[in-house]
C-alpha cells in the first residue's frame, strides 16, 4: 500500500501546483481569470471531453464554448469486457450523446478533418472552419485495426477473431466464448505493442473466459495462452507478481516481448513477432579487444487458434499527427500521443493548447479514471 499512497501523494502535489500556477497566471494557457469573452474549442466529447466542458460552462460565463463531437452515443467503454463476459447487455453501456452534452454550449456533430494550432483554427468534416483562443483537445484513441494484417473492423468475428475493443465486436466476443468454451480447444488471446485503451482489459477477458469454463465444467477441454507485447504480464510492478500468480494458478500460459503481426483467418493461424534483446561479442576497433554490445533479435512464427482474441494496435487520431501536435522523440512518437506537460497538460510548444484523456501524451493509464483526475488540472490551467 506504499507505493500507492506515494503515487496518490504526489498527483495531490502536482495538482496543488498547477492550481497555483494558473492563479498566478503562470504555466497554464494564460486567460487570466473568468470575465473574458474567449473562444474555446473542445475536440471530442468522450469522458475528458465532457467533464473539461461542463466545469469550463460553469466557470466562464462570458466564454463562447464549441464542442466539437460526431458521436451519437456516450458509451461506458469498461462495460465492452463485461459485454463480453455476459455480465451487461448491450442496452446498459450507452445514452445518447444529446442527453450528456452539457448546456451552455453550442455542440457541433462533426468529425475533425484537420487542425491548424499556428493559425488557432479547426476545421470540420464539413468544411466549417474554428477559430479558437484555447483549444481542449481530447479526441481519444484511434484504434488501427489494418495494422494487423488480414485484420479489419468489419470483418471482426470472421475466422473466430474478436475484439471488445468495439462495441459491436463485444457481442459478437460474448457468442463466440460461450461456444468455445462448450466446444473445446486453444483459447489465444493477446494485446498489443502501442499503448492502448485500459491496459488490463486483454487480460480481464481471459481470465473472465476462463473462469466461465469452469462454471460450467468444460475447462479440461480447454487450452488457455495469452501473449504480450511487454517485458511482463502487466506494467504496473506493484500488481504484476499477483497477476502471475493467478495466471499461474488457473494455468494460463504466458509468453512475453511478443506482438500479433498477423492473422490467417482461413486457417485459423495467427502469426507473432517476437522481440528479444541479446548480448554478443563483437571486435573493437579501439582496444584491438572485443566488447560486449547490446542487439534486437526478432523471431517470426505462427500459431494455431480455435479463439483468438487481441487488441489492436491504437494512436492518437490522424489529424493530431497532421497537425504536428504529438511528441517528436521518445516512446510516445511512434503514436502521435499529443506532446504535453506531464503536470499541467499544457502543450508544450502552443501554450493555448492543452490536452487530456486518451490522447495525451503523458505516463498514466488510457481510463477514465486517469481522465477523471487530470479533468481538474487542465481546468485550473485554462481558467
Amino acid at each position: 500500500m506504499t507505493d500507492i499512497r506515494i503515487t496518490r501523494r504526489r498527483f495531490v502535489q502536482v495538482s496543488s501546483a498547477a492550481a497555483t500556477l494558473a492563479l498566478a497566471g503562470t504555466g497554464g494557457c494564460g486567460m487570466k481569470g473568468s470575465d473574458r469573452a474567449v473562444k474555446i474549442v473542445v475536440i471530442g466529447g468522450g469522458a475528458a471531453g465532457l467533464g473539461v466542458s461542463s466545469r469550463l460552462v460553469r466557470l466562464l460565463k462570458k466564454a463562447q464554448i464549441t464542442l466539437i463531437d460526431p458521436a451519437d452515443r456516450q458509451f461506458y467503454q469498461p462495460g465492452f469486457t463485461l459485454i463480453a463476459s455476459g455480465v451487461y447487455r448491450p442496452d446498459q453501456v450507452w445514452r445518447r450523446q444529446s442527453a450528456c452534452i452539457p448546456k451552455g454550449l453550442k455542440w457541433v456533430k462533426q468529425a475533425v478533418t484537420a487542425l491548424e494550432p499556428a493559425k488557432n483554427q479547426v476545421t470540420a468534416a464539413d468544411g466549417t472552419v474554428y477559430p479558437y483562443d484555447f483549444l481542449v483537445l481530447t479526441p481519444g484513441i484511434q484504434c488501427n485495426w489494418e495494422a494487423v494484417d488480414g485484420l479489419s473492423q468489419k470483418t471482426l468475428g470472421e475466422g473466430n477473431v474478436h475484439s471488445i475493443y468495439d462495441f459491436v465486436g463485444a457481442q459478437k466476443t460474448w457468442q463466440a466464448i460461450q461456444a468455445f468454451v462448450e466446444k473445446g480447444g486453444r483459447g489465444v488471446f493477446a494485446d498489443t505493442y502501442t499503448k492502448h485503451k485500459c491496459g488490463g482489459a486483454p487480460k480481464k477477458i481471459c481470465l473472465l473466459t476462463e473462469h466461465l469454463s469452469r462454471k460450467r465444467g468444460t475447462r479440461d477441454s480447454l487450452k488457455f495462452d495469452y501473449f504480450t507485447a511487454s517485458k511482463a504480464l502487466y506494467d504496473v510492478p506493484f500488481f504484476t507478481p499477483r497477476l502471475e500468480q493467478i495466471y499461474k494458478e488457473r494455468s494460463v500460459s504466458v509468453t512475453t516481448h511478443t506482438r500479433v503481426k498477423g492473422v490467417d483467418t482461413a486457417a485459423k493461424k495467427v502469426h507473432f513477432v517476437r522481440t528479444e534483446t541479446v548480448k554478443k561479442e563483437v571486435p573493437d576497433p579501439q582496444t584491438g579487444g572485443m566488447k560486449t554490445v547490446e542487439e534486437s533479435v526478432t523471431t517470426p512464427f505462427a500459431e494455431d487458434y480455435d479463439f483468438l482474441h487481441l487488441a489492436p494496435p491504437q494512436s492518437a487520431p490522424d489529424f493530431v499527427r497532421q497537425a504536428g501536435l504529438g511528441w517528436t522523440e521518445g516512446k510516445l512518437a511512434a503514436d502521435a500521443w499529443v506532446m504535453v506537460d506531464k503536470q499541467t497538460l499544457v502543450h508544450k510548444t502552443f501554450a493555448n493548447i492543452v490536452s487530456l484523456g486518451d490522447a495525451a501524451g503523458v505516463p498514466t493509464s488510457k481510463t477514465s479514471a486517469a481522465a477523471r483526475k487530470q479533468i481538474p488540472v487542465a481546468v485550473r490551467n485554462l481558467v
